[in-house]
């Protein structure tokens, strides 16, 4: 029988020799890989720069005015004295036998502590709520210190937020229940593995770490990802431009032309077939274009915004007109595509260029007043480093925009893989949405800097001749197309909030649809699925808290309601077409090439 103070893990016994062997193992590995690290750093001769980021200047202001006004750390101080006092006693309860409250717990949704055992050993539950304890005290200290400016503070809790995420008990092999657990049955095999499987991931990224988040032998783009059958029906230096195969026999006249982000690939569109959104529209009548971005190279660093408006949007919106001989298109925009396609639809409006005719915007700002936790990354220092970093090669590695979004949300998609990869030794399980979430783009130089220059840090799009593009002076106000704009609740690269924001510059018939989920599980949510849901305000006041006061929820996804608003803009119905549509000849089949290209 078990007491309190026992645990799965006491009963365990390893094998004394297997156990030193595997440790010896782990040691020897880990001197190789050290001195393998240090050996590239002197190769490469890069001077690392001290604070990229620009993390300590945020910090020392933090400081200065902590030191100003101490008397508020040293309430926070007590308030942690007491909680710990307190925690002392449930623990010393608990070893005796008695029923006690918890001092903490685990927020709602957190995922690190689902081991049986940081609940049931009293060891581990101390361990596990004193560092819920430390984090709290550590994150309230910071947010309790007056005077600094909004950014700042911001930056200060993010990275706060980081460090604590980083010192969680889950972290570290000796208290982490699940991993000693592992560690005792297999001997410490699971360590050797765990290394290894680290020694690959360096390899893979070249010296970084490059973690692994899916299994990628179970992933094959066009054999079991974007497999929605179409042709290639143009090829320019930015894109090419995907048409696909009907599945009805009559279509709705105006065909749908896709831009989503170039930040990434186009086929998280198009997964698996069962969540393809792709397939889903075909399948409602539509004849469906999509624009492949290309993975840029050196050959493209001087490639700007406006490139990709005249070159990349209007040049598929010629195309699809030709092809279908359609002067009205209905399009999407997705994330950082659908920003570039506001603008387009201000410069096409001034061109009196009529030719498209709706637009959707999923999770898509276009004001960025409160752009959300990637505003921290963007400050002139940080600009000037990333410039620097990009200069050498003309394009930032995609790696470098993959690591940015993966710390917004670092629980989730580093450490719980750190614990699985390496701490437990195990490979990661193959997930479609991960796979393609490794597999990233590069971007442009010029294009990049642009975008957060005038967008993030500078907010130009929203004001009336903030930018200009093609001679051009951008003013969102001139768009009076229909809009269906849609974002999602959890979404922490264009928060909802955000994304609303477009609804008071855009003059046409603006529908607001708010999906449940984040950025990407927001957006791509088949109906077969049955998952989340979405609300909707029918009298689509203007104001987002009056808005959600009266918003009705809906069981699902929303790409029914989306259906529903399209159908009835998007004309007759007209036989199916083929791709190319006899003006222009199938290049290859769809995916295409450009999405092969690896970064």
């Amino acid at each position: 029988m078990t007491t309190e103070t026992d645990s799965k893990t006491d009963q365990l016994e390893p094998d004394p020799q297997a156990l030193a062997r595997n440790l010896v193992t782990v040691a020897t590995q880990s001197q190789k890989l050290v001195s393998d690290f240090l050996k590239r750093q002197a190769n490469e001769g890069a001077t690392p720069q001290i604070d990229p980021l620009n993390v300590g200047s945020a910090f020392l202001e933090m400081s200065s005015k902590m030191m100003a006004d101490p008397a508020k750390a040293l309430e926070a101080q007590m308030q942690f004295l007491q909680d710990s006092v307190q925690l002392w006693t449930y623990t010393v309860r608990r070893f005796l036998g008695e029923a006690a409250e918890p001092v903490i717990q685990p927020a709602k949704g957190d995922k690190r502590f689902r081991d049986a055992e940081w609940q049931e050993s009293a060891i581990f539950d101390y361990i596990k709520q004193s560092y819920l304890l430390s984090a709290r005290w550590l994150q309230h200290t910071v947010e309790g210190v007056d005077g600094l400016d909004p950014k700042t503070a911001r930056k200060v809790d993010f990275y706060t937020r980081q460090f604590t995420d980083a010192m969680a008990p889950t972290n570290f092999a000796l208290t982490n229940p699940e991993v000693l657990r592992a560690t005792i049955e297999s001997n410490g095999e699971n360590l050797v593995n765990g290394l290894n499987n680290m020694l690959a991931d360096l390899e893979r990224g070249e010296g970084r770490l490059k973690i692994r988040m899916s299994d990628e032998r179970a992933f094959k783009v066009g054999d079991n990802l974007a497999t929605t059958p179409g042709k290639v029906v143009l090829r320019t230096d930015l894109f090419e431009l995907i048409q696909y195969n009907a599945t009805t026999k009559e279509v709705h006249e105006r065909p749908l032309l896709i831009f989503p982000p170039w930040i990434n690939k186009y086929y998280i569109m198009d997964l698996k077939a069962e969540n393809s959104f792709i397939r889903w529209m075909v399948d409602q009548g539509y004849t469906v274009f999509i624009v492949s971005w290309v993975n840029p190279d050196t050959h493209l660093a001087a490639k700007t915004f406006e490139d990709y408006m005249l070159g990349g949007i209007i040049k598929a919106v010629d195309a699809v007109e030709t092809i279908t001989g359609c002067s009205k298109i209905n399009t999407i925009g997705y994330c950082i595509a659908g920003t570039l396609l506001s603008a387009t639809l201000s410069y096409m409006t001034v061109k009196k260029d009529r030719r498209i005719a709706s637009t959707t915007f999923l999770a898509a700002q276009v004001d960025f007043s409160e752009p959300g936790e990637l505003e921290i990354f963007v400050d002139d220092e940080q600009l000037k480093s990333i410039d620097e970093r990009m200069s050498r090669k003309g394009y930032l590695e995609g790696d470098e925009m993959a690591g940015t979004f993966n710390m917004l949300r670092a629980n989730d998609l580093i450490w719980s893989f750190v614990i699985n990869n390496y701490l437990l030794g195990k490979d990661p399980f193959p997930f479609d949405l991960l796979y393609w979430n490794g597999d990233s783009t590069r971007m442009p130089r010029a294009l990049h800097l642009f975008y957060l220059r005038e967008m993030y840090r500078d907010n130009n799009l929203v004001k009336p001749g903030g930018i200009t593009l093609g001679g051009v002076p951008i003013d969102l106000r001139k768009v009076r197309v229909p809009v269906y704009l849609q974002a999602a609740r959890e979404d922490h690269i264009a928060p909802f909030s955000s994304v609303f924001r477009a609804i008071k510059l855009f003059k046409g018939e603006v529908r607001f649809v708010l999906a449940g989920s984040g950025h990407i599980a927001g957006v791509i949510n088949a109906p077969a699925a049955n998952k989340y849901q979405y609300w909707t305000n029918e009298d689509a006041p203007k104001v987002l808290d009056e808005w959600l006061a009266g918003a009705e929820e809906h069981p699902g996804s929303w790409w029914p309601d989306w259906n529903a608003w399209l159908a009835p803009i998007s004309g007759k119905k007209v036989p199916a077409r083929k791709p190319g549509g006899g003006k222009k000849r199938p290049i290859c089949d769809a995916p295409g090439t450009y999405v092969m290209v690896k970064s």
